[in-house]
């Protein structure tokens, strides 16, 4: 799951895939802003075929809490 989620993240924003790790933080660390944020979330739905409650989503901050979500919704 964590590979995926990277190689989603390395097509929103102009980080290199081996600068991301489970504690890098989206919008301070990775320059996420919120409407690439909910893009991608958009895209994780449609590649998973799950759903994505967003006010849970609105309390992600990191790869880990992203990768531990999807992992809990998706078993």
């Amino acid at each position: 799951m964590f590979e995926k989620l990277v190689e989603l993240i390395s097509n929103y924003v102009e980080v290199e895939a081996a600068q991301i790790t489970p504690d890098s933080r989206f919008m301070e660390d990775l320059g996420f802003t919120s409407f690439d944020f909910m893009s991608m979330l958009g895209e994780l739905e449609e590649e998973f075929d799950i759903e994505i409650d967003q006010k849970e989503a609105a309390n992600i901050q990191t790869v880990r809490e992203a990768v531990e979500y999807l992992e809990k919704i998706s078993a």
